[in-house]
């Protein structure tokens, strides 16, 4: 008897270390795939940065506009795009998983050709856009400087939303140094650019607006190009056929709640930009709090490079039908994503003080930002942990679940706290921000609760049936 508690110790001890092993193993799988992608979701989002860098040296006035502009066009363009390019974590990374190859390539250009339509009537909303901010009761002066600058933001707009799909097309198969070489070559070139027409050319903020356009544009180009002439795209580089336009039903399936599930989370954000606008001195504030949401940004490209590596690896898995291989992917994620929080945060409250002199030439500008560090610090840890879970759920392709979740955060909790603390408790920009805190922890906890509870063995019942519906059009396409 004591042999045998002895040999189911000895089994137990080996179990342990097999699965630390494996964890392990996965951890090290994650970080060469996240940490590429970490690099080029920074200097993808780079392009805004250095753009209202470039801008905030000139005024306040052309800052605060610039960045009233900016903030719109994320909650009316970018996030909606950014959404629904999403789809492809799901449809893409389980059929890459599943070795339907030519599906890739034929869903990049149904992603392609749908996101393009919809940047039409973006466009025209966007040319109104002076007339909508002052409706809202937007400063005048604010209003039509932004105004100006979206207009000048619209060809980024059409690059964007050829760049999302690309970007996917890439991801998925976890072909990252295309991205990295790309995105390299585009910021360089971009902070060129951009301090030519800002400060040279005499367009001033306009400048850096046309700027983002070009850059966009370059690095779709760079893509593109390698897409359809390096041999290791060779199995997935579908021929372009009207295959593309049999999947529109499909991605539009995935990409509306995958739109929507990220956009009500961005539009929360975005929307403490506008609101600030309507509080005593709208210049500081929308100042201060655009700084503030632009560090956030910047810091999110680690998480989010993260819950990047995540999506492609849980859909690769599920497609090919290894339930515990995604399980243990979450696990792996999570173990990242903690020990990224303590250090970003513990880095971003150390050097408080240089965060505003970068962005702004303004003492005041630089002293607020400072006192918002503490904010800034809980924000970066609640947001590692919700972006990696969002990651899982694209993974998954429960994105309608996250939609509901992100509604519920933060339209019925976060924003009206913000609401009652900024404009009733008079705390101003603090107030606005604590609010969406309180929704984004709210949001956590809802996402950690389903991916607790998520059977990984009927998602990949789930991901199976879905490419055996797809299969007909697979065999076609090689016929």
């Amino acid at each position: 008897m004591e042999e045998g508690l002895l040999s189911s110790k000895e089994n137990g001890i080996v179990s342990e270390r097999g699965a630390t092993f494996m964890i392990w193993a996965e951890m090290k799988r994650l970080g060469f795939l996240a940490g590429p992608m970490v690099a080029v979701t920074l200097s993808q989002f780079s392009l805004q940065i250095v753009s209202l860098m470039m801008v905030g040296h000139l005024d306040e006035l052309h800052f605060s506009s610039a960045s009233i502009a900016i903030s719109f066009a994320g909650v009316t363009g970018f996030s909606l795009l950014a959404g629904m390019a999403s789809a492809q974590e799901t449809l893409s990374g389980q059929a890459y998983g599943a070795r339907h190859y030519d599906k890739v390539g034929t869903q990049t250009y149904t992603a392609i050709l749908c996101l393009i339509l919809v940047c039409f009537p973006i466009s025209i909303v966007w040319m109104y856009v002076e007339s909508l901010l002052r409706f809202v009761g937007q400063d005048p002066e604010i209003s039509h400087e932004a105004g100006k600058f979206i207009m000048w933001l619209i060809p980024t707009l059409f690059g964007y939303a050829s760049l999302q799909p690309l970007t996917r097309y890439y991801q998925m198969q976890s072909l990252i140094p295309p991205m990295l070489i790309s995105s390299g070559i585009t910021i360089c070139f971009h902070a060129m650019v951009c301090w030519m027409l800002v400060f040279k050319s005499g367009c001033g903020s306009l400048g850096s607006a046309g700027a983002m356009g070009i850059s966009t544009w370059l690095n779709v180009a760079i893509l593109g190009l390698f897409m359809k002439f390096s041999s290791t795209c060779a199995r997935t580089r579908a021929p372009i056929s009207m295959k593309m336009f049999e999947g529109v039903r499909a991605f539009f399936a995935f990409a509306v709640p995958s739109a929507l599930m990220i956009c009500l989370e961005w539009w929360s954000y975005e929307l403490l930009i506008l609101l600030s606008g309507l509080l005593p001195n709208p210049q500081l504030e929308t100042s201060v709090l655009s700084v503030s949401l632009n560090v956030i940004c910047t810091v999110y490209a680690i998480p989010t490079g993260l819950a990047s590596a995540g999506s492609t690896r849980i859909s690769n898995e599920l497609g090919a039908g290894r339930p515990e291989g995604a399980r243990l992917s979450v696990i792996a994620l999570m173990l990242f994503t903690a020990v990224d929080a303590i250090a970003v945060s513990g880095s971003l409250f150390a050097g408080k003080n240089l965060v505003g002199c970068i962005f702004s030439n303004e003492k005041e500008v630089q002293d607020y930002i400072a006192n918002m560090a503490p904010l800034l610090c809980s924000s970066v840890v609640v947001d590692n942990i919700q972006a990696t879970l969002s990651g899982v759920a694209r993974g998954c392709g429960w994105q309608h679940i996250g939609a509901c979740i992100n509604l519920v955060a933060f339209y019925l909790f976060g924003i009206p706290v913000a609401a009652v603390l900024s404009f009733w408790w008079d705390f101003r920009g603090c107030g606005l921000w604590i609010g969406v805190l309180a929704g984004a922890a709210l949001q956590t906890a809802l996402f950690g609760a389903i991916t607790a509870c998520t059977d990984w063995d009927k998602r990949a019942i789930e991901a199976k049936e879905r490419l055996l519906e797809e299969k007909p059009d697979v065999e076609d396409a090689i016929n």
